[in-house]
């Protein structure tokens, strides 16, 4: 199972997140948050911080990470794509986002987030993150990613 860390930008008086489109790899074509794969020796919000950087050029810093949700992904007969995910928010970065290689950012208010353009997991527990609750979750997705076998959610 892979570590991976995922990272929304919030604005919470516009009631705007940032979400960007994966142009290459894992998730291509998918509206996401920002993050990655934790390197070795690196703590998780260390990661978060340096995807963030990386992806879409903002600064974070470790300490405006609010912990959002804990979340296993598996997949129908394919291990090798199962994800343990640590995601966070922030309200607080240095920069704007701008596109990379990897990420093409864009704010959306939170009654306009483009589900159907998002991984099928997300409606389910982001609107509980935007609301400013914490959890736990998991996922088990068929084998491409396309339907939810099963879930759960549990508020911290």
């Amino acid at each position: 199972m892979k570590n991976v860390t995922l990272l929304f930008l919030i604005k919470p008086e516009s009631k705007k997140i940032c979400l960007a489109m994966k142009k290459r790899g894992f998730g291509e074509g998918k509206f996401n948050g920002v993050g990655g794969k934790i390197e070795h020796g690196e703590t998780v919000t260390a990661a978060t911080v340096r995807e963030a950087h990386e992806e879409i050029g903002v600064v974070v810093q470790e300490k405006d990470l609010q912990e959002a949700a804990e979340i296993n992904f598996s997949f129908e007969n394919k291990p090798d794509w199962d994800i343990h995910c640590n995601v966070y928010t922030t309200h607080t970065w240095i920069g704007e986002p701008i596109e990379s290689d990897e990420m093409a950012p864009q704010w959306f208010s939170f009654e306009a987030i483009p589900y159907e353009r998002m991984w099928i997991d997300d409606e389910y527990w982001l609107p509980l993150v935007l609301e400013g609750k914490a959890l736990t979750a998991s996922f088990h997705f068929n084998e491409d990613g396309t339907q939810v076998m099963r879930h759960t959610i549990v508020q911290k």
